[in-house]
């Protein structure tokens, strides 16, 4: 009598998207680490039942696995040439940030070219000489040895990325040159070959930090497939390590389209990532998948979605990150950017390491000084000064004013921007650092020619933008040169300070009441401001017999100092001068120069310190219309070096002590 297994108790088949994922995981190469997590989990979705809820989450789970770039790169084109005219292309100026991305990619192409040097261990001459003439015939510098101790002196005197050694030799065996090649040379890769092959000594042998273990006799084409991939392996990771870049500067100065220009001239994708008010470090990191919606952090996403593992990343507005209760995502960044640890990132939604020092980032802020001091130290900052008026002229008309033609339909319609005319909105229309706001301008200007051309019932025509059609079309002007075009008051004095948005103009104000003593501050500012004034009235007090003061002025007054635009916050030590200086204008009753602008913090002694964002302030006072710019002795390295444009139209002192420049920034006595 025969017997039948019912058919329930045979085992339900395997669905479809379980075989298909498994076929797709022996496809993708995945790391030893990764693979074996991705088949743990298929063996345990295998015995899930697929209506269960960790079903789907579990299958989601593989597929993200497999679907990430774990090794497929792009190969980066090093023509310097090449980058050097996509640069010059796509930007006018910045010649100090354009240098040092060339510097970058030249120290990349250096390594790259670097001859990969390799040592062959064998006791047997002919087996050494034919694996040193086949390193050799492909392009590799190969040494020999004899045995473990000849070869341990050599990678004591010289560093090689390979050794080829045998496993059984007299003196010091293969196990034991492992060894004391992992302790002296650490980074150089291990290749164990040997004709006594066993299960034991191949797990011996990776265990203590073999790249590979090979069986004798082998094929000279598997032994060079091999070396080939390790040294290419070895050879990506060493190109790509390298500092983090952060440029930093005001708005509109080019940052982010840098970015664009280096990953163009690498032939890498780009990806960008806004980091400003993010909050939750799960944003970077992923959320676990214990949780209900859980995700990949936007990192390991934005690399997925590229399909490539070394992409050109931008973490756009760094300085604008913000904290809570959902964690420190800046914490999350110290793994991101440091080039030790982002070899091991784990995102919690993978649970696995995933490998980003292939990964160029290029980190953007506004002020670097804003970055905790940790984060800060791993990258090396550009700075992207603001434009000179003439530079700004010159990138309107090869830049911006054809763009724009060609965004508004009015390429092929014969129009014109003069020089005046982009003077006009420059001066008039625009009073920045960066290049956002002439932009719109311009734009603003490019529409309303459009409109007119069609309202006439004119497609095409010579149109001549000049000063006039500016003014009709953008109205009243919106800035003014008030430091040049100002009177000259008792107690107003002008001050320059460095922003976010690039240097600016202050004027600083003081007047005096009947009171009781106290010193009133007004205009939103912060505690090293108010500290700054104290500072200054406490100077000018201690020497109202130079400045020829009352030294009583105090008893029976009120000192009220205010810094106009009330509703911008206002901090920092540069302003101490300013506010001495208006001070002393205000109690000896002479008027200060609207013409003349200030900067530097000043000591109870009155002397004046050294303050940074010099360019940038020089460049602001040359937007207001000032003449004369007053700056600490300390700073005179920094204005030597900027360049003639810059300084062009300016006087610029330097003074070490307040009492050096009252006679300059005062004049003899008040208007009638």
């Amino acid at each position: 009598m025969a017997f039948f297994r019912k058919p329930q108790d045979e085992p339900p088949p395997t669905p479809q998207e379980l075989v298909d994922l498994r076929a797709a995981l022996a496809k993708a190469r995945l790391p030893e680490h990764a693979e074996s997590v991705a088949l743990k989990e298929l063996e345990r979705l295998e015995k899930t039942d697929p209506s269960a809820a960790e079903y789907a989450i579990g299958l989601n789970y593989v597929d993200y696995l497999v679907s990430l770039p774990w090794n497929r790169y792009t190969d980066d084109n090093l023509d310097l040439k090449r980058a050097s005219e996509i640069l010059e292309r796509e930007h006018y100026g910045l010649l100090h940030a354009k240098e040092r991305v060339l510097e970058f990619l030249a120290v990349r192409t250096l390594r790259s070219m670097r001859q990969s040097r390799v040592l062959v261990v064998d006791d047997e001459e002919i087996a050494r000489a034919n694996v040193a003439h086949v390193m050799g015939k492909d392009g590799h510098e190969a040494d020999t040895a004899s045995n473990g101790s000849e070869a341990l002196k050599k990678v004591e005197s010289r560093e090689y990325d390979l050794v080829i050694t045998d496993l059984r030799m007299e003196r010091m065996d293969g196990i034991r040159l492992l060894e004391s090649i992992k302790r002296v040379a650490p980074r150089t890769e291990i290749i164990m070959v040997t004709g006594y092959a066993t299960v034991d000594s191949a797990v011996d042998a990776l265990t203590k930090g073999a790249a590979y273990y090979l069986a004798k006799p082998f094929k000279l084409d598997d032994l060079r497939a091999t070396v080939a991939r390790i040294l290419a392996k070895k050879r990506h990771a060493q190109i790509t390590r390298g500092p983090i870049l952060c440029f930093s500067g005001p708005p509109g100065t080019g940052k982010t389209s840098i970015g664009l220009a280096i990953a163009e001239a690498m032939e890498r994708k780009f990806a960008r990532l806004s980091m400003a008010g993010l909050r939750d470090e799960a944003e970077l990191r992923g959320h676990r998948r214990t949780y209900v919606g859980a995700m990949p952090g936007r990192i390991i996403n934005e690399i997925r979605k590229l399909g490539l593992k070394n992409p050109v990343f931008m973490l756009d507005e760094i300085d604008k990150i913000g904290q809570d209760f959902k964690g420190d995502p800046a914490s999350v960044l110290l793994e991101i950017l440091d080039p030790e640890q982002n070899r091991n990132f784990i995102d919690h939604y993978l649970d696995v390491s995933f490998d980003l020092s292939a990964v160029m980032f290029i980190a953007t802020a506004n002020l670097v000084e804003n970055l905790p001091g940790p984060l800060l130290d791993r990258l090396e900052v550009i700075n992207f000064p603001g434009y000179t008026e003439s530079e700004k002229r010159k990138i309107a008309q090869h830049y911006l004013v054809p763009r724009q033609l060609q965004e508004n339909g009015l390429a092929d319609h014969n129009v014109r921007f003069t020089e005046a005319a982009i003077s006009t909105i420059i001066r008039n229309y625009t009073r920045e650092a960066g290049l956002r706001n002439l932009d719109r301008e311009i734009a603003n200007v490019c529409r309303k020619l459009a409109l007119n051309a069609l309202k006439n019932g004119r497609a095409s025509g010579p149109v001549d933008v000049d000063e006039a059609i500016v003014a009709g079309f953008l109205g009243p002007r919106k800035f003014s040169h008030e430091a040049a075009e100002g009177e000259s008051h008792v107690g107003v004095t002008t001050g320059l300070v460095w922003s976010e948005f690039g240097g600016e103009i202050i004027s600083v104000e003081a007047t005096r009441m009947k009171g009781s003593q106290q010193l009133i501050l007004t205009g939103s500012l912060g505690n090293v401001l108010r500290e700054s004034a104290q500072t200054a009235l406490s100077y000018v007090r201690s020497h109202a017999d130079r400045f020829g003061i009352d030294p009583d002025f105090f008893f029976q007054n009120d000192i009220h100092i205010h810094i106009p635009a009330g509703a911008i916050p206002k901090d920092g030590p540069s302003a101490g001068i300013t506010i001495a200086l208006s001070l002393i204008s205000l109690l000896t009753s002479r008027p200060a120069r609207r013409d003349v602008a200030l900067t530097g913090e000043m000591t109870l002694n009155g002397r004046v310190l050294q303050v940074s964002g010099v360019r940038e302030k020089v460049l602001a006072a040359q937007r207001a219309g000032v003449k004369v710019v007053v700056f600490p002795a300390k700073n005179e390295v920094d204005i030597q070096s900027l360049p003639d444009e810059v300084k062009e139209g300016l006087q610029i002192v330097v003074a070490d002590r307040v009492s050096e420049l009252t006679d300059l920034v005062l004049l003899p006595h008040a208007s009638a």
